[in-house]
């Protein structure tokens, strides 16, 4: 699977998630312990390290702002949600209901 499928699954996830936060401010402390740990592991990594703190600022959003960035159909949104910070937000179970739903409707296509 290619790029193509790799942002639809990402979209979707970022869908999920969005729709979730209301019910689940939790996910925001989550998302900046992720952002922690992916920063203390990729110290040396100057790249990574800015997306890191573009995230941590976008956090800060009001909700209904952080919801329209992390759904945005945009080249914008697709590179914010490839170092998405709200990894172990969904099950694995539902990320993998996903991945095949949208594998299936690709190969359907």
């Amino acid at each position: 699977m290619g790029h193509e499928y790799q942002d639809r699954v990402s979209l979707e996830i970022a869908r999920r998630v969005a729709a979730g936060l209301p019910d689940h401010p939790e996910w925001i402390e989550l998302a900046r312990t992720n952002l922690d740990n992916w920063t203390a592991r990729n110290h040396d990594a100057p790249r990574l390290l800015r997306n890191y703190e573009e995230w941590r600022h976008l956090l800060e959003l009001p909700l209904a702002e952080l919801c329209e960035v992390l759904t945005a159909a945009t080249d914008e949104g697709q590179r914010l949600r490839q170092s998405s910070p709200f990894a172990g937000v969904l099950s694995a179970q539902e990320v993998w209901d996903i991945k095949r739903r949208i594998r299936d409707e690709s190969s359907a296509a």
